[in-house]
């Protein structure tokens, strides 16, 4: 049995997972791929830490890119992160030098996804990342091989397990009738390990954005074009809103949704209210999930743990024995001369219906005020709570809305915000039903 030998650059708990994965599970493998998988090289910060890993008859590389140039490197796993600096140095040099390239890093292929794909294809190595999205789930390759025959016309999903944990603890707080404030949940998130020191990233949706402009790209054809991804995080959610989804039969996710239509492709992320029967609502606490509408299966969904140390290490072991076995498949699906441009479909042009909070004065005449705004903005309201004023005279006004164009909801909400009874800046979470 040949040898496919690995290199690994970066070991946290992806990289160690990995690691005591292939030792564990290594006849298994084996047997599957037809190869004996053999980390050969690996690099990290840190040589001294202990990761309780026997690393003694593997080559310690100082560097990084050292691992590209040893001759018993086959493939290179990148597990440094970050959308540049050493981990993009690494990606540039391994394709260039013929080496084949897995990585989890969906920063990266977000913003250099176009030229690494362009330098495993000029390379003839693969460039292989089902570890960059939803952790453990395969959707990379459902959406690449299981669904092949289909014309995919939609993707939405939960596709950060830091944001569905904060939401879902405000969730079950209100459940319970008690209260719980994102600051809070945000402070516990950090303690039990599913939020970073600085949780930006997460929280302003920017990690769901990498992700969803990936699975676009994948999905429909297209070069990956995250910068006309529509983002918009969870700092604004508060216990209040959540409490609200709640009465109204919906709850509150951090959703990622990649639309193609005459008009181009339609790529957000941002805050959903989602009625509380819909399969992504009652996805919980750190898991993720996609559904993938086709023209042939229909609705597909997936569901898993989206991050972990060992649910993302058996993603990149994945990749890994399909180079064993000698699968080549374009980064992006079909070849780089055959994906089209498409134009974004601007968020302004979007069809949707809407939550909408107004803390207001409790004046008579307001209510009459706002609706009569509304009405004159071609905006329809659907339903409306109005709860007893508050020690400081404000009263909590909440509205649905029909489906309007975003366009025309936005210049509504600016007329309302302009009103001097309105008292702070006014609420607004978009209304998506996820069903088939």
């Amino acid at each position: 049995m040949s040898f496919l030998n690995i290199g690994v650059a970066g070991l946290g708990n992806v990289g160690a997972s990995l690691v005591d994965l292939l030792e564990k599970q290594q006849q298994l493998l084996n047997r599957r791929c037809g190869h004996n998988l053999k980390i050969t090289n690996v690099s990290a910060r840190q040589r001294s830490l202990d990761r309780g890993l026997d690393l003694s008859s593997i080559t310690w590389c100082e560097n990084p890119l050292d691992i590209v140039n040893a001759d018993d490197v086959d493939v290179i796993c990148e597990l440094i992160g970050g959308d540049s600096g050493i981990a993009l140095d690494l990606s540039r040099k391994a394709l260039s030098a013929g080496k084949h390239l897995v990585t989890a890093n969906k920063a990266m292929l977000a913003v250099h996804g176009n030229e690494l794909a362009r330098l495993a294809e000029e390379n003839k190595v693969q460039l292989r990342y089902e570890a960059a999205i939803a952790g453990g789930i395969p959707i990379i390759k459902s959406i690449r091989e299981g669904l092949s025959a289909n014309s995919i016309s939609e993707i939405q999903g939960i596709l950060n397990g830091t944001c569905n944990y904060i939401l879902t603890k405000m969730y079950d707080a209100v459940v319970e009738g008690e209260v719980a404030k994102f600051d809070e949940v945000l402070k516990e998130a950090q303690n039990q390990g599913y939020a970073e020191s600085d949780p930006s990233t997460d929280i302003d949706g920017i990690d769901a954005a990498h992700k969803l402009s990936i699975l676009t790209s994948l999905a429909f054809g297209a070069p990956v074009d995250f910068d006309s991804v529509h983002i918009e995080g969870i700092r604004h959610i508060s216990d209040m809103d959540v409490s609200y989804a709640f009465e109204l039969g919906y709850r509150v996710k951090l959703l990622a949704i990649s639309r193609k239509n005459e008009g181009g492709i339609e790529q957000r992320v941002h805050p959903c209210l989602i009625p509380s029967r819909d399969s992504l609502a009652r996805v919980d606490g750190v898991n993720n999930a996609i559904v993938v509408k086709g023209n042939t299966v229909g609705t597909t969904i997936y569901e898993g743990p989206g991050a972990g140390g060992d649910a993302t290490a058996s993603a990149v072991i994945s990749d890994i024995v399909d180079i064993a076995r000698g699968q080549f498949l374009d980064t992006f699906n079909i070849p780089l001369k055959l994906l089209e441009e498409c134009k974004p479909f601007p968020i302004n042009n979007v069809i949707g219906a809407y939550y909408l909070r107004l803390m207001v004065l409790d004046q008579p005449g307001v209510i009459a005020d706002i609706t009569a705004c509304l009405r004159e903005q071609n905006v329809s309201v659907e339903s409306m709570i109005q709860r007893p004023k508050n020690s400081d005279d404000t009263v909590p006004v909440v509205l649905t809305t029909h489906q309007t164009e975003e366009e025309t909801f936005q210049r509504a909400l600016k007329a309302i915000s302009r009103y001097d009874v309105v008292v702070e800046d006014p609420m607004m979470i978009r209304i998506e039903d996820t069903r088939e």
